[in-house]
């Protein structure tokens, strides 16, 4: 082992690589949940828990539901943020995972509004609020737990299994959905078949929770308590917002290119392309199983590039890459080029997308000191995904129902990539022979000056 492998103090070669690997297995099962409620609003949701209204306003409103997760996404960076800087990462890490699954469960048991009315979009909306509750405390824990324990300059390979654990959740959610639109006629998939993917995350939930409890805490944290910084300075949250503001509205620009590529590719497009195209919904639920199967390739490739050539390079590639594709992707899809639409999906969510995300857990969290890192860096994170990510869906409809020109959904998504672009360009990232921030105090990659 070089010194450059060398993992930090407090904690074991075995022990960075335990809590990777409890990262992201429960990354899996937060993502398999998060996601599997997306698929199935854009298939199910609209005609099963919205049947009163027109079958478009269905659609907004079974977005809007899929939105809502989102909206609650920030409120569950803050509680568990708290408490993880607080009481630590792990713990906070298996309620996330035992609240996702739980959830996740109920909604394939909720009676539709069929037989309860509208008692039965309701139940949906609250149980997609407790699942954005849930996740909203999960990236921030996962990344930390991952780069805390992580040897130095491995940090982006280490921590990128938090954003693989989406590309596994999302070809698992997908190929299961895609197994049972495949073997069930259409009436049996929306009356029973779309429960049973939703159910399947009792099982998934039970491995994730045994990973997890067998995870040492992260050596960092365990030094921030003997400092007792965290107590002294009144509320986490609070002290990231004061020492480091900046670093809040920079994660919102950052992750621009990154919402918008993925959630209008396998979000929008799926149902855009199926009501107004004549395309088959299985066309892009296979797209989505192609995207989620290289990303587990892609992502830790980039981060190993990252961590050799620096950050700002891979992620100002991604960024630009997603500008340029956007509006050949709608040009394939307006022609029905199923091979147009398979490469410029791929140019999106796993060039331009995963260049992104692969870099992001070193680079967010590096914004904050230790003792408020897990607030300052999931709560700017989770809210980001509010501003740019949950509504994305709904906003390209919305954009759509314009004129019902596609033109302004395209230069959303390019108008999110190049602000990304802009922004990154402009910043001085974590590269590869930065030094690391003194202990307790956040890493100078930000453009904006922070408070003393």
């Amino acid at each position: 082992m070089t010194s450059g492998d060398n993992p930090p103090r407090g904690a074991s070669s075995g022990g960075s690589r335990r809590n990777a690997l409890g990262s992201f297995v429960g990354a899996i099962v937060d993502w398999y949940d998060f996601l599997l409620y997306g698929i199935t609003a854009a298939l199910v949701f609209n005609s099963q828990f919205f049947p009163a209204i027109s079958p478009a306003a269905g659609t907004l409103a079974s977005f809007a539901t899929f939105g809502v997760g989102f909206l609650f996404r920030p409120l569950g960076g803050v509680v568990f943020g708290h408490f993880g800087d607080r009481l630590g990462r792990k713990r906070m890490l298996v309620i996330t995972v035992a609240l996702m699954g739980l959830s996740t469960a109920l909604i394939g048991l909720l009676p539709t509004y069929d037989s309860i009315g509208w008692y039965a979009p309701l139940a949906l909306v609250i149980l997609r609020a407790i699942q954005g509750f849930a996740v909203g405390g999960e990236w921030g824990g996962a990344a930390l737990m991952a780069c805390e324990s992580a040897p130095a300059g491995r940090k982006a390979f280490y921590s990128s299994g938090v954003q693989v654990g989406y590309g596994v959740g999302l070809v698992m959610a997908t190929g299961i959905v895609s197994l049972l639109n495949r073997f069930l006629d259409n009436h049996a998939f929306l009356s029973w078949g779309w429960r049973l993917p939703f159910l399947f995350s009792v099982l998934i939930v039970g491995v994730a929770l045994w990973i997890r409890t067998t995870m040492d805490e992260s050596p960092e944290f365990l030094k921030s308590v003997d400092r007792k910084r965290d107590r002294s300075e009144g509320l986490p949250v609070l002290t990231a917002m004061r020492r480091h503001p900046g670093g809040f509205l920079l994660i919102i620009a950052l992750r621009m290119v990154e919402m918008f590529t993925m959630y209008i590719v396998t979000a929008f497009a799926l149902s855009y392309s199926t009501a107004n195209l004549g395309l088959s919904r299985d066309l892009f639920l296979n797209i989505a199983l192609l995207v989620g199967a290289l990303s587990c390739l892609t992502i830790p490739s980039f981060a190993a590039l990252a961590d050799r050539f620096g950050q700002k390079p891979v992620y100002l590639t991604g960024a630009l890459i997603g500008v340029v594709a956007a509006l050949p992707f709608f040009l394939a899809l307006e022609a029905r080029s199923v091979v147009g639409i398979v490469l410029f999906s791929v140019l999106l969510a796993n060039i331009a997308h995963d260049m992104a995300v692969a870099v992001q857990q070193p680079l967010f969290t590096a914004f904050f000191g230790t003792e408020y890192r897990y607030s300052g860096a999931g709560v700017g994170y989770q809210v980001a995904s509010v501003v740019c990510g949950g509504f994305t869906p709904f906003i390209a409809t919305a954009l759509l129902g314009i004129d019902g020109s596609w033109h302004w959904v395209a230069a959303y998504l390019a108008g999110g990539c190049l602000i990304s672009a802009v922004v990154a360009s402009r910043m001085t990232m974590g590269d590869k022979d930065r030094p690391e921030p003194a202990a307790g105090e956040g890493s100078p990659v930000a453009m904006a000056p922070t408070a003393p």
